[in-house]
């Protein structure tokens, strides 16, 4: 997968230091965020066989349960990640698994797709 220029374009408006970036709000540690709780999200919708806000094709069947919150440690400080529940408890996600804490090497591979 290829990201955009205009994409990252639109990332770096207004851009002003290294702060923006790499700092305690920066950029990356928001990215990380998200693109953690998105690909959990689809390993869910995998699972589950429908997506958010659908309705579960077998009455009776396993379904979303709201999130639970997760302190993340890596190479960017710390996150507060939303992680997807499901009602049967079956979930494992395989991005951050379950009792994981520490998620190192991420900001390396974002940086080296650039």
């Amino acid at each position: 997968m290829e990201i955009d220029d205009k994409v990252i374009s639109e990332l770096i408006k207004g851009y002003k230091g290294p702060e923006d970036l790499i700092g305690q709000n920066g950029l990356l540690k928001q990215l990380t965020k998200r693109l953690v709780e998105a690909a959990m999200n689809a390993e869910l919708t995998g699972q589950l066989g429908y997506g958010k806000h659908e309705r579960a094709t077998e009455a009776g069947g396993n379904a979303r349960n709201g999130t639970t919150p997760k302190k993340l440690k890596g190479d960017f400080g710390e996150i507060e990640i939303e992680t997807p529940r499901d009602r049967n408890g079956e979930f494992e996600p395989q991005i951050v698994r379950k009792h994981q804490r520490r998620f190192d090497g991420f900001d390396d591979k974002i940086l080296s797709m650039y």
